[in-house]
């Protein structure tokens, strides 16, 4: 499967893609949300606009009709004062899903992110998921989430280095704490 990085050409088909992908879950989490858009889609239009933005690191997977099947990013994070990366949002439309999509997308940004030299890259999802891809829970290795609630979803891939990976505590870009789940 072709992952390649976005250009400019594909913002709006991203956009909605993300919205396709989390539009059930956006209608259970905010049903009197007026543009009925999912929170996703928000978060991806500030990160867009943030310094955190890495654009070499947004990445689509073209669907076979010539659109965009899915979409994944990781922007500039921190743990304590070391900059790491955070994934997300992950998307794949729903035509597309359950066909490797995801996994593709993830494998290649993993790839492009300890190619370029980072530390770890860290994500809220669910363990029995993203256990494949190597993520574990993030206390495994001293990175404390924002929010502790996220328990066990909060996982870190620490990628190989010459020196120990960093600790503490984690923190997205800015836009993460500022877009509101509902």
């Amino acid at each position: 499967m072709l992952i390649r990085r976005e250009n400019p050409g594909d913002v709006e088909a991203v956009r909605a893609v993300v919205a396709a992908a989390f539009a059930p879950y956006e209608a259970a989490r905010n049903p009197d949300r007026p543009d009925g858009l999912p929170v996703e889609v928000t978060l991806l239009d500030e990160l867009r606009a943030d310094p955190g933005w890495l654009p070499e690191l947004s990445l689509v997977a073209p669907a076979p009709d010539g659109g965009i099947a899915g979409h994944v990013v990781c922007t500039r994070a921190h743990v304590g004062t070391v900059p790491v990366l955070g994934l997300g949002p992950l998307a794949v439309h729903p035509a597309h899903q359950r066909r490797g999509v995801g996994s593709a997308l993830v494998h290649a940004v993993l790839g492009a992110a300890e190619a370029l030299g980072e530390p770890l890259v860290a994500l809220v999802g669910s363990p029995a998921y993203y256990a494949r891809f190597g993520f574990e829970h993030s206390e495994t290795y001293g990175v404390t989430a924002p929010d502790p609630g996220w328990g066990e979803f909060f996982q870190v891939r620490v990628f190989e280095r010459p020196v120990p990976p960093p600790a503490g505590p984690f923190a997205y870009a800015e836009p993460f704490s500022r877009v509101d789940e509902g």
